[in-house]
């Protein structure tokens, strides 16, 4: 601890061991009344990071791309393309993370997607989809940099040490649920409704996200976990 935060440690000390004894005397109940807060923001937290459609992009790129007119080959390229986009800037944002904050990052990122989507969308209404590829990777890029980064880190910081692990078990359940159900119904949407209508359900979503981030979402940069509690009763 002393090498970690040489200035404050003493005080981090004290916080850690007032939070154990604190928790001795806490429900380990998820459900409790006071847990309600970290638990919404938990499962809406996660529940958008799906329906940005982020998976179903990344599972069927290739069947993306020759939606829009691309040979299979050129989609196969493309898919690679994404893979190195999403990991180049997931990077990035691990580097920017603790500096400008998660809000500041989900902010970024949700106008960056809802742009980008509704760019995709357009294309399919108006079939001009000569610039679909970029706006996909785009799209990745601005979802690497806000969501795909903070999800993990905002779940994990949430929650009173008591609950922390059922409360990312519930984070977890919650985003790879939304995954499953996204990948599957994401081929019958796409041909039943067209690629218009499923990227702009998609950027409705995200849209709906900007509000939530906005209005609701706390930030979490610079707080101990042993003060989260604390700062979301006050939130």
């Amino acid at each position: 601890m002393q090498i970690i935060n040489p200035d404050t440690f003493r005080e981090d000390v004290i916080a850690i061991e007032a939070s154990q004894f604190a928790n001795s005397e806490q429900s380990e109940n998820l459900w409790a009344k006071s847990n309600r807060f970290p638990v919404f923001l938990a499962v809406v937290f996660a529940f958008f990071n799906q329906v940005s459609g982020i998976n179903a992009i990344i599972y069927y790129a290739p069947r993306i791309f020759e939606m829009a007119g691309f040979e299979k080959s050129s989609s196969l390229l493309s898919t690679t393309g994404i893979g190195l986009v999403n990991f180049c800037f997931t990077l990035l944002a691990m580097n920017f993370i603790d500096r400008f904050g998660r809000r500041t990052l989900m902010l970024i990122g949700s106008f960056g997607v809802i742009g980008t989507l509704a760019l995709v969308a357009r294309a399919f209404y108006t079939q001009q989809f000569d610039a679909v590829p970029y706006y996909l990777f785009v799209y990745i890029a601005f979802f690497a940099f806000s969501q795909g980064a903070v999800i993990w880190v905002f779940i994990s910081e949430i929650f009173p040490n008591s609950v922390r692990a059922k409360g990312q078990a519930l984070g977890s359940f919650t985003h790879w649920f939304m995954a499953a159900l996204i990948a599957f119904t994401f081929p019958y949407l796409s041909e039943q409704l067209g690629g218009g209508h499923t990227f702009s359900f998609f950027a409705i979503m995200m849209f709906l996200q900007l509000i939530f981030v906005w209005r609701i979402m706390p930030e979490t940069k610079g707080t101990s976990l042993e003060q989260m509690d604390k700062t979301l009763v006050i939130h």
